[in-house]
């Protein structure tokens, strides 16, 4: 009697144990493996492109997808290991997918977003994207949710049925905008030569351009300014930092020259 409880129950207790291990395993294997390839295939790729950036989502999204594929079969094993019958368990997965299909209908509508995501190049890991008005750099990206983190460090947490109307800014050339306002007591042909002047020494001295710094001219007539554009060509990422570099850099230059920047004034009358 002893003997066939030993038989029915030990292997009940040890073999899910070892599948699991087992399980764990093939997918440590398998994802350094995939960590591999995908390294092998970015050692030809320049850091931070596109396609560097979407060999970085494709690693994400074939470990969930492995995860998951390995998971249900652990599941099968188990299932076995305790007498039940799989191949029936899999013959009524047709009625019960169609349970499951109206239950999680907001799931599948996930999946089937994060691969359009993936299929069509809309983002990837590391570009800098808006969505519902949020902006920041894609950090995760999965096949139900998708991660954004903004420059204060706040994370939203997306799901992919719901990035619709996506704006992303790192498949183009992104440009740093800044507007200067000079008082109207200036002279146009002196305020356009420094600053002209200025976008000729910022090409050669700021870092992580993509083109060159350029005046655009005259932006707008204000009522109490005249404002003139100037812009460079950078990185999504660094558009914020160029543009604060540019900002104190033409402050210094405008000091130089004495070039008068407008600001508010109060102008008080004596009654006397």
């Amino acid at each position: 009697m002893l003997e066939m409880f030993e038989k029915i129950l030990i292997p009940q207790i040890y073999l899910p144990i070892i599948y699991i291990l087992v399980a764990i395993l093939i997918n440590n294997i398998i994802e350094q493996i995939i960590d591999k390839i995908i390294t092998k295939k970015q050692a030809s790729l320049t850091k931070n492109s596109y396609n560097y950036k979407k060999t970085e989502t494709f690693k994400v999204l074939a470990k969930n997808v492995i995860k998951y594929l390995i998971i249900i079969f652990l599941i099968l094993a188990i299932l076995t290991v305790y007498g039940v019958d799989v191949t029936s368990v899999l013959a009524s997965l047709g009625i019960v997918g169609i349970v499951l299909g109206l239950a999680l209908q907001d799931l599948a509508k996930d999946i089937i977003a994060g691969c359009s995501i993936i299929l069509e190049n809309q983002y990837a890991i590391g570009d800098i994207i808006s969505i519902s008005g949020f902006k920041g750099e894609v950090i995760f990206l999965g096949l139900k949710t998708t991660k954004i983190k903004n420059y204060e460090g706040q994370v939203k947490i997306i799901a992919n049925r719901n990035a619709t109307e996506v704006i992303n800014y790192s498949m183009e050339t992104y440009l740093a905008i800044v507007d200067i306002d000079v008082s109207y007591e200036e002279k146009n042909e002196k305020v356009e030569k420094v600053l002209n002047d200025l976008a000729e020494e910022l090409t050669k001295t700021l870092p992580k351009l993509k083109g060159k710094v350029e005046l655009l001219g005259i932006q707008e007539l204000a009522s109490s300014s005249v404002k003139y554009r100037m812009i460079a060509p950078t990185k999504a990422s660094e558009y914020v930092e160029i543009e604060r570099k540019m900002r104190k850099a033409i402050k210094e230059r405008l000091d130089k020259e004495h070039i008068k920047i407008p600001y508010p004034q109060i102008e008080v009358h004596n009654g006397n």
